[in-house]
């Protein structure tokens, strides 16, 4: 090898190339398109959550905080969770302040999966979840999600795989990773899922990883139910959630951990190593916020309000919409257009969708790590009235 030439070596997770929201938003910044592919919303926060962050950073509230996260913020989190799911976790010893929930994920993956263990993914999943588990040494085991159709063929709901998810449990799993309400699908879990999975992992060893950053999007007067809220799971899960969802700051990056104590103790080695502590000033702000609990008790009907003025919109359109109970995602069955791009897979219908119609929006086939195609895609409705009617409009003329 030439002494100018980088060395290689090789790759810890070889199969991970460009993201398809890395893709879609390029394109459809390229096109000048709407782009309600990323689920991030264009308007926003809360000027008063603005205003205590700064007050904190005025207060010089700019130094390291505790590895853990500092106290008033875990007791926050621990007051909300014991109000809502009626669970009570220890603020010193099971709650961790993590930046964004997808550090808090990877980062419990990695506190618990060594190589050669088995973890349960049920797919479409988030994109994170398979390569945290890769950098684990863990081996993925993915269940599906049942695809119910209509008695025309198309889409119209999503079903747990219970009989495929049981027979995937055995000796050497560690983890289950659930996510509800669920990214991409909208769907969400209700108590007696959540018994039928404590029946699954009764008498074994296996944990669980609830992935619940949607939790105050669940719509219709119907409860989010939490692995926190079922004290069988609470005993092996990890709880992972997200201000950055709930308070409209995806840009901050800051959630929590919650978990038992001797899960808590083996995610701290991790964490302290990781990424070490999060953003003080944010930490501080957050806190102050917290303490209104309408700032999130609020935010079911604000987004269904989104909801329902989306799907009224795509009603006028030939799409077939799948049922939304949860998330500020919308999923539709392009199937049934009367065009001939019907005949496209998802990846490339989304492609000419924001090309051609200038509205981006994301294939649920690249949630699996096999493309499994359905014929549906992923509309994100966590946008202004404006952005919304806007691409309501191009979509209305297909």
């Amino acid at each position: 090898m030439s002494s100018t030439q980088t060395p290689s070596f090789p790759s810890r997770l070889p199969m991970v190339g460009t993201t398809v929201f890395t893709v879609m938003s390029a394109l459809a910044t390229d096109h000048q398109a709407i782009n309600l592919g990323q689920g991030f919303p264009d308007f926003p926060c809360d000027r008063n959550l603005i205003a205590k962050v700064n007050e904190a950073m005025l207060t010089d509230r700019n130094q390291y905080p505790p590895m853990i996260g500092i106290a008033e913020l875990r007791n926050g989190i621990a007051q909300k969770i014991q109000n809502l799911y009626g669970h009570t976790y220890n603020p010193e010893t099971e709650i961790t302040i993590t930046a964004g929930g997808t550090q808090g994920i990877l980062t419990s993956i990695l506190s618990c999966v060594s190589p050669g263990d088995e973890v349960v993914i049920i797919e479409p999943a988030y994109d994170s979840y398979r390569p945290s588990i890769d950098l684990a040494g863990g081996k993925t085991i993915s269940v599906a999600l049942e695809v119910m159709r209509d008695t025309s063929g198309q889409v119209s709901s999503y079903a747990i795989p219970w009989d495929a998810l049981a027979k995937a449990i055995n000796a050497k799993t560690r983890l289950i990773i659930i996510n509800t309400p669920h990214n991409p699908t909208g769907m969400v879990w209700e108590r007696a899922d959540l018994n039928r999975l404590a029946d699954l992992v009764r008498n074994t060893s296996t944990l669980i990883l609830s992935d619940e950053v949607y939790e105050h999007m669940v719509f219709d007067g119907a409860k989010h139910y939490s692995v926190a809220s079922h004290p069988e799971l609470a005993t092996r899960s990890f709880l992972i959630s997200s201000f950055g969802k709930t308070y409209h700051v995806t840009g901050w990056k800051v959630g929590y951990v919650a978990a038992p104590t001797s899960l808590t103790k083996e995610f701290r080695k991790v964490h302290q190593f990781n990424v070490f502590t999060v953003n003080t000033p944010m930490q501080y702000g957050l806190a102050a916020y917290l303490t209104d609990a309408s700032h999130y008790l609020d935010l079911p009907a604000f987004y269904q309000a989104k909801r329902d003025f989306f799907r009224s919109g795509l009603n006028k359109t030939g799409f077939k919409l799948l049922p939304t109970p949860g998330t500020y995602f919308q999923c539709v069955d392009y199937s049934g257009l009367n065009i001939p791009q019907t005949k496209l897979n998802e990846a490339d219908f989304c492609k000419w969708l924001t090309s051609n119609i200038g509205v981006a929006a994301i294939p649920v086939s690249a949630f699996y790590d096999q493309a499994t195609e359905s014929g549906v895609v992923r509309f994100c409705y966590a946008k202004q009235e404006q952005t919304l009617t806007s691409a309501l409009q191009r979509l209305q003329n297909l």
